[in-house]
């Protein structure tokens, strides 16, 4: 299974939507309200991009991003806001390969870091993205990969 990405645009809200729906299930936030948010974000209303995973028409996931400003790290970052891969298809790597493709995609768009909060405090979800370029951070459950 590819981890191929491509950016999703007004036409994707769809596919996007199920999967966002599948992923937060159960969550209060209604569905007319996360339509909305993602009609902003992929009508290029707010400072965020989404990708989805796998291919275009018949996406396995999705990861979106929003953007920032940190004097930190010398430009513009981005923090992944929501990373997501079908239950059926984890554990193969391809979070892994989603997280690289996606860090030479925003440093080729002038991103100077990515944030990645959230994640699960365990050795081997450390040691798997230490793997690949993320570091925890002085400022909390953070880690950051620096482009």
């Amino acid at each position: 299974m590819s981890a191929a990405l491509h950016l999703a645009g007004p036409d994707d809200l769809e596919r996007l939507s199920a999967l966002v729906a599948t992923h937060h299930g159960d969550s209060d936030l209604p569905p007319a309200t996360r339509d909305q948010a993602l009609k902003d974000l992929l009508g290029g209303n707010v400072q965020g991009a989404a990708y989805l995973i796998g291919m275009r028409r018949a996406p396995v996931g999705y990861v979106v991003v929003s953007f920032g400003f940190s004097v930190r790290h010398g430009g513009q970052d981005a923090t992944i806001d929501d990373l997501f891969i079908r239950e059926k298809l984890r554990g193969r790597g391809m979070g892994s390969e989603v997280l690289i493709s996606l860090a030479k995609a925003l440093a080729n768009g002038g991103i100077k870091a990515i944030h990645l909060r959230g994640w699960r405090n365990d050795p081997q979800s450390h040691a798997r993205l230490a793997r690949i370029g993320f570091r925890a951070s002085d400022d909390g459950p953070i880690l950051t990969r620096t482009l």
